[in-house]
C-alpha cells in the first residue's frame, strides 16, 4: 500500500458532519433493488398477516444494516444476485429479533410509530418475528446460500446469548470490564460482523479478505455500542444524562471503569442508587457526575477510538474505491453521531 492509499475520512467527513445519505450514496441504485427484494420476501396469502407485514414496511428505519451489506460487497469486488439476498437475510432476522424485543421489552413504539404488539399484542407480534426467521432461513436454503446461513444463524445465536448474559448481570450487578466486552461483542458487535461477512462473502472473497472483513464489522459494532452507551451519560453534544441503562440497572463501560476507580464508601453510593427500582432525576444525574469525576466518560470515549482505529486498519487490505471510502466514513458517522 502506497502512502497515498492511507485512508484517512473523506473530504466531506472533514468539512462537515458526516451523513448516512453520503455513506450511501455508492449503493443508491443497488438499495432501491434491495428494497423491492425485502418485498417480495415477505410476500403472504394470509390476510392479517399482509396487514401487519404492510404496517411493519411503513417504519422507516436507517438501513444500516443492508447498507453495510452492499459497501463491503462493492468494495470487495461487486455486488451480485447474493448480495442482495444476503443483505434481505439479514434485515429479515434483524426485523424479527427487533420485534420479539418489544414484546419482551413491552415496548408500546418503534421508530416513531405504535409497536406491532401495541396495535395487534404479544401473540400476533410473536408470530410475525417467527414468520420474518422463517423467511429469511427459507430465502438462503432456497437458494443454496448455506454460508450466508451459517454466518447470520451465528449471530443470532450469540444476540441472544449477549441478552441473557445481559439480563444475568443486571440482576446480580457484578459485571466487570471484561464481562462487558462479551455481551457487547455479542449483544451488538455480532450482527455487524455478520453483515460485513455476508456482504465479502457475496463478492467471492477469498479467505483472508473474508477474515479482515468480519473483524472491521467486529470493530465497528464494538465503537457502535461504546458510542450508545456515552449518550445515556449525556456524553459530548447528548445534553443531560439520558439514564435509560441506569434506569434498566445495565452497566456500562463508563459506569464500571469510574467504580473501578473510585474509594469504597463511594462504590457503594452509587451502587446503592443503581439498584433502587426507580430511580430519579437527581439520582440519574448524581450518577452522571460520579462517573465524569472518575473519568469513566474519557475512557469509554478513548476505548471507542480504539475499536473505531482498529476497523480502519481492517479497510487496509481492500482497494481504494468509493465503497472503501464509504466504509471509512461509517467509522467516522459511528463515533460522532449524535443519536
Amino acid at each position: 500500500m502506497t502512502e497515498t492509499d492511507v485512508i484517512t475520512p473523506s473530504p466531506t467527513a472533514i468539512s462537515k458532519r458526516i451523513t448516512l445519505d453520503d455513506i450511501r450514496r455508492p449503493v443508491e441504485s443497488e438499495l432501491g433493488t434491495f428494497k423491492a427484494y425485502f418485498r417480495s420476501a415477505m410476500k403472504n396469502r394470509v390476510f392479517l398477516l399482509d396487514q401487519v407485514v404492510q404496517y411493519l414496511l411503513r417504519q422507516k428505519g436507517k438501513q444500516l444494516r443492508p447498507i453495510l451489506v452492499l459497501l463491503t460487497a462493492r468494495a470487495c469486488g461487486g455486488i451480485t444476485e447474493t448480495t442482495y439476498r444476503a443483505a434481505a437475510l439479514v434485515e429479515l432476522l434483524h426485523t424479527a429479533t427487533l420485534v420479539h424485543d418489544d414484546v419482551v421489552d413491552e415496548a408500546d413504539r418503534r421508530r416513531g410509530m405504535f409497536s406491532i404488539n401495541a396495535l395487534w399484542k404479544n401473540k400476533v407480534a410473536v408470530l410475525l418475528g417467527d414468520f420474518l426467521l422463517s423467511r429469511g432461513l427459507l430465502l438462503a436454503l432456497d437458494h443454496r446460500d448455506y454460508e450466508l446461513l451459517h454466518i447470520v444463524s451465528d449471530a443470532v445465536r450469540r444476540m441472544s446469548e449477549g441478552e441473557l448474559l445481559q439480563i444475568e448481570k443486571a440482576r446480580k450487578l457484578d459485571i466487570d470490564e471484561e464481562t462487558y466486552f462479551a455481551i457487547i461483542s455479542d449483544k451488538t458487535a455480532s450482527l455487524l460482523s455478520a453483515c460485513t461477512s455476508c456482504g465479502a462473502q457475496s463478492a467471492g472473497v477469498d479467505e483472508e479478505t473474508l477474515s479482515a472483513m468480519r473483524s472491521f464489522g467486529q470493530e465497528l459494532g464494538m465503537a457502535f455500542q461504546i458510542r450508545d452507551d456515552l449518550f445515556d451519560f449525556g456524553a459530548d453534544d447528548v445534553g443531560k444524562p439520558l439514564g435509560i441503562d441506569l434506569q434498566e440497572k445495565k452497566m456500562t463501560l463508563p459506569l464500571i471503569y469510574a467504580l473501578e476507580q473510585a474509594e469504597k464508601s463511594q462504590k457503594k453510593r452509587v451502587m446503592k442508587i443503581v439498584r433502587k427500582k426507580n430511580k430519579s432525576r437527581e439520582d440519574v444525574e448524581e450518577v452522571g457526575a460520579f462517573v465524569n469525576e472518575f473519568g469513566g466518560i474519557e475512557y469509554a470515549r478513548t476505548t471507542m477510538m480504539q475499536h473505531a482505529d482498529r476497523a480502519i486498519d481492517f479497510l487496509e487490505t481492500l482497494p481504494r474505491t468509493d465503497a472503501r471510502d464509504a466504509l471509512a466514513d461509517l467509522v467516522h458517522f459511528t463515533v460522532t453521531r449524535s443519536k
